[in-house]
């Protein structure tokens, strides 16, 4: 009889150390889950980061569209100043074209430079 509760009481001992331990590495478990988890949402948002970044894309299309659109109604109404007007619709479009050139650039930042870990 006293061998019989020694033995069950190893027996009970050893069962809460599984049971503490089976705890633990589910903690573990949990914890990997969330760093995964979290890295993942960080790895989106940079996506979506460098997706918004490349619509400032259209915006400069737009913003050539307007320059070249007002050098031409500009020369239709007075075609004298058909040259100096056209300095300005380059300077126009070069400056609009340097602002566009910014996304890409934002985009690459974003992608490649900027590391999550």
């Amino acid at each position: 009889m006293l061998c019989m509760n020694i033995s069950m009481s190893k027996i009970k001992r050893t069962r809460g150390r599984i049971d503490e331990a089976s705890v633990l590495e589910e903690k573990i478990v949990m914890e990997k889950r969330e760093e995964n988890s979290k890295l993942e949402m960080l790895e989106g948002a940079k996506s979506m980061g460098a997706g918004a970044a490349t619509i400032a894309s259209a915006g400069a299309a737009i913003g050539i569209g307007n320059v070249l659109s007002s050098s031409i109604h500009s020369v239709a109404r007075n075609p004298s100043l058909a040259k100096q007007l056209f300095g300005y619709a380059i300077l126009g479009f070069a400056l609009t074209e340097a602002i566009a050139s910014f996304a890409p650039m934002m985009a690459f930042l974003i992608s490649f430079v900027f590391q999550v870990r």
